[in-house]
């Protein structure tokens, strides 16, 4: 609390409200003013006059946190009216709420308006730090300027409701309020403007009004740049201008987003759910009545704050849309399109990774390198799409006796890689076995006369020495052709003595 500044009155307009019949009561009155949005406010009521200014709480008595207040013992009997002065406000119908009563419930309303003013800046900031934290994993722009439409809402909330100087001010507004708020007017309308048009579905079906909208923007962002340079007195009818610049293009976009909607866009919904309370804002009904007036800056937030929260309902459904997207492509990128089975992109990214696993582990793995015999000759005998038809029933052979359908590869062509985690060189011989007579099983499956079906497979099991899954891979293949050598149709170790080796599990290595 402090006294006027000197000089301070001479620009106010005063008013006296009288005391209650019969007079004062002597016990303790409270009188707050909220809703001043500029310049220093005076409260007095007899001797005790006090002036504060909404964007610097330093200036305030301590009780009231949302208004500008005191508490007075007036004599019992006392007829001194509440004398309370604030200056012309920008807008002329934008006048203050002045409470008057028990300490205690003009106190416990002032705390109230406290906390719906901070609950909305508090969503607009956790809807700003998780569309940064969006950006951040998607890397899509849209994140970086919805998180760029909450800041901007938030700085025109506070610009608003005074919280630029709670509990100090924290935004160098100073005594130039009137025109930070008209400067963040067109900057949020900008942003609602900006959210509508982007998010909702509107421009993909109207692409003409991509332009109208840009240069919207544009405009609104221009006016706010410009707004510090006004005289006070053009302050008034440039927020009016913006005002109505807005109503006009909000009216229009409402009338294109029903539009759109009747033709199946379900994204235009949103921008009809958004605008709608923007709308009533702008509208008498809903800003004229007490209610509204007592409670301007309360509902303009909780608009705002229903407008965020939309838009960030749009954002999600993005989010959700570019991880199917990205999900999508990586499908398309690790899969083979024939055979469905992992590629060899894939395959060998998986082999590195079971290769550190059974390093660190201590625990065997085994590598089958599998290649359909004579498969040039099938496919000049019986035409390509047969030799498709084999490739995709080996595929589903292989996958038949293995835990996980990513450890099927296919190599190229009509080789195949087998991953067996876990599987000592005894028990993978013997894997691998039954997928060579399962494959040759298939032939007769497929319908196709004269067609003989083998395959060839080189098995290879991790080693202390080898230091790089390249070298086990290498091994496989090589007993692969070793196989094709010996006869085809047959599983062979890697070693020289045949198929019928007699193999030894690596030994764990540290």
């Amino acid at each position: 609390m402090r006294a006027c500044p000197p000089g301070a009155l001479a620009h106010l307009q005063e008013i006296e409200i009288p005391a209650p019949e019969g007079g004062w009561p002597g016990t303790p009155q409270a009188v707050n003013v909220f809703n001043v949005f500029a310049g220093e406010v005076m409260v007095g009521l007899g001797d005790r006059v006090v002036c504060g200014r909404m964007h610097d709480a330093r200036t305030r008595d301590s009780r009231f946190r949302s208004g500008v207040g005191l508490v007075v013992v007036p004599p019992a009997g006392s007829h001194d009216p509440v004398r309370v002065a604030w200056m012309p406000p920008v807008k002329a119908h934008w006048i203050p709420t002045i409470r008057i009563g028990g300490p205690s419930p003009v106190q416990q309303e002032d705390t109230l308006r406290l906390v719906v003013r901070t609950a909305c800046l508090a969503i607009a900031l956790a809807l700003a730090f998780s569309a940064l934290m969006g950006f951040i994993g998607a890397r899509d722009r849209t994140f970086l300027v919805h998180a760029a439409m909450c800041l901007t809402l938030l700085l025109w909330q506070a610009a608003l409701n005074g919280l630029t100087g709670y509990p100090v001010p924290w935004l160098p507004v100073g005594d130039r309020e009137a025109w930070w708020q008209v400067a963040f007017t067109a900057f949020g309308f900008a942003a609602l403007l900006y959210g509508l048009w982007s998010q909702s579905g509107v421009v993909g079906l109207w692409p003409r009004l991509r332009y109208v909208a840009r240069w919207s923007v544009r405009a609104f962002i221009a006016v706010g740049v410009l707004v510090p340079l006004l005289p006070y007195g053009g302050l008034r009818p440039t927020w009016w201008l913006v005002d109505h610049a807005f109503l006009v293009l909000a009216l229009g976009l409402t009338c294109v987003a029903a539009l759109s909607l009747r033709r199946g866009d379900r994204r235009a919904f949103a921008a009809i759910v958004a605008v709608t309370p923007v709308l009533m804002l702008l509208t008498p009904p809903l800003l004229g009545g007490r209610f509204g007036m007592e409670y301007r800056v309360e509902i303009i937030q909780v608009v705002l704050t229903w407008f965020l929260i939309v838009m960030a309902y749009t954002l999600t459904n993005r989010y959700g849309q570019l991880r199917a997207q990205r999900d999508a492509m990586r499908q398309l990128a690790d899969t083979d399109a024939l055979t469905g089975l992992p590629n060899r992109r894939a395959g060998l990214a998986r082999l590195d990774h079971c290769f550190a696993e059974a390093r660190r582990d201590g625990t065997p793995l085994s590598l089958g390198f599998v290649d359909v015999d004579l498969f040039k000759r099938i496919n000049d005998t019986h035409g390509h799409a047969i030799g498709d038809r084999v490739l995709v029933a080996v595929a589903d052979a292989l996958v038949a006796d293995v835990r996980s359908h990513d450890d099927v590869v296919r190599m190229g062509g009509e080789e195949f890689l087998v991953l067996l985690p876990g599987v000592d060189a005894r028990r993978a011989h013997a894997r691998l076995e039954a997928m060579r007579r399962r494959i040759a099983d298939t032939a007769p499956v497929l319908g196709v006369a004269d067609l003989h079906l083998s395959a060839s497979i080189g098995l290879a099991t991790l080693r202390p020495d080898d230091d790089e899954a390249v070298a086990l891979l290498r091994r496989a293949d090589e007993a692969m052709y070793r196989a094709k050598h010996a006869g085809r149709n047959q599983v062979m170790g890697d070693s020289t003595e045949g198929p019928l080796d007699t193999f030894q599990p690596a030994s764990p290595t540290g």
